[in-house]
């Protein structure tokens, strides 16, 4: 699974993401899964919300031991197995799980341990806005990103302004 589409799956049906927000609307489902070039494969809101609340906390985590814990328990749970395929003369890495209904989760676990194996695990985050509780994750090249988009990080800039200039030191 893409980490674009496993953030967009945290902050479209995370209960914290979606609460912090004013409990927006979830994204259709058929949207979502035709956007990211997946088969929606019959899942619901209840699934994904369930899935979502589940990936979370790894990105809400303190530091790299726990998001290691964490994303260590959520490849355990699901019963993620590795093997090997073969496509063409090339051999690929794959993951073996028993119970397709849990295969999205699976995905989304196996890209976190990609994720955390590949990068920094301050690479993954949550938005630093007071008003926002969107997961992250953070693809620039100086890996300093504290908020979920530009728009977060304008209006927590703008209030700091209007705090400072109402209390007389700007």
């Amino acid at each position: 699974m893409p980490m674009p589409m496993l953030v967009e799956l945290v902050n479209g049906w995370g209960t914290v993401p979606r609460a912090k927000a004013g409990a927006r609307d979830r994204p259709p489902i058929a949207a979502f899964a035709e956007r990211h070039g997946a088969a929606d494969a019959g899942l619901t809101d209840a699934a994904l919300e369930r899935v979502a609340d589940r990936l979370y906390p790894v990105f809400a985590a303190g530091g790299a031991a726990e998001r290691a814990r964490l994303v260590t328990e959520l490849m355990t749970s699901c019963g993620i197995q590795p093997a090997l395929g073969v496509a063409g003369d090339r051999i690929r890495a794959e993951w073996l799980v028993p119970h397709r209904r849990d295969a999205i989760f699976a995905a989304a676990a196996v890209a976190l341990h990609d994720q955390l194996v590949e990068h920094e695990p301050e690479r993954l985050g949550t938005c630093a806005s007071t008003s926002c509780g969107d997961a992250f994750a953070d693809a620039s090249p100086g890996a300093h990103r504290r908020f979920c988009s530009v728009t977060c990080q304008n209006r927590e800039r703008v209030a700091a302004f209007r705090r400072r200039r109402q209390a007389g030191t700007a």
